[in-house]
């Protein structure tokens, strides 16, 4: 699966999935705007997919972290000065030590079990992704929309323009749920693979932001009764 750790965001959504319209453009009927990626990554197949995929490949986590920790160890062993970072000098130290060998073959095993779960993800995602054009229509024809644009090619909108919610909806009911075991032959798509990597992000962002939260409410100081 090196295609995908090296395939990066340029590889997108289709065109219809991604419909751009020039801002300056004279356009008369309603506007939709609806973004691709986040649609897909709120759909319940993909959801229940994920959870699916790390029940299935559990031993495959476990062995990353244990790796990830592996490789921490080696890497301050390495870090002569104990600043959390290897300068230019402590790497150019660490060149054909035993440390630096083993982190190799740490990072290689690593994106082994990486890419068995990314594949799973992918073939899920692409599931979803086949079904989007199709929910996407169904969704303009029920709002009588003419041109659907991507938020980014979008300077101001009202909120009632964003359709994302309406294609969520749409995609839960044509495609429920998805399979996470890619059969032998398979081989993803670029599309596939750019929504998959669109979907981390997405899913990145959103698990930054809870933990903030969940961090500034544990540093908030607890109400004192009078």
């Amino acid at each position: 699966m090196k295609l995908i750790s090296k395939t990066l965001a340029a590889a997108g959504l289709s065109a219809a999935a991604m419909a751009a319209t020039p801002a300056a453009a004279q356009v008369s009927g309603n506007i939709g705007i609806v973004s691709a990626p986040a649609a897909i990554a709120a759909t319940t197949a993909r959801a229940t997919a994920y959870q699916q995929i790390s029940t299935t490949y559990a031993s495959q986590i476990q062995q990353i972290q244990q790796k990830q920790q592996q490789a921490q160890t080696l890497l301050q062993q390495l870090d002569t000065n104990k600043d959390g970072q290897l300068d230019e000098a402590e790497q150019q130290a660490a060149q054909n030590t035993p440390q630096a060998t083993q982190l190799q073959t740490l990072d290689r095993e690593s994106a082994q079990l990486s890419a068995q779960i990314d594949s799973a993800r992918v073939y899920a995602i692409e599931q979803i992704l086949l079904q989007y054009n199709a929910a996407l229509q169904t969704v303009v024809q029920q709002n009588n929309v003419q041109v659907v644009l991507a938020p980014d090619a979008v300077a101001y909108s009202v909120p009632a323009a964003n359709m994302t919610e309406k294609v969520v909806a749409a995609l839960n009911a044509r495609v429920p749920s998805v399979q996470i075991t890619p059969p032998q032959t398979w081989q993803p798509s670029q599309q596939a693979i750019g929504a998959f990597q669109q979907v981390q992000q997405i899913l990145m962002v959103a698990a930054a932001r809870q933990q903030a939260a969940a961090q500034q409410q544990q540093q908030q100081p607890a109400p004192t009764g009078r």
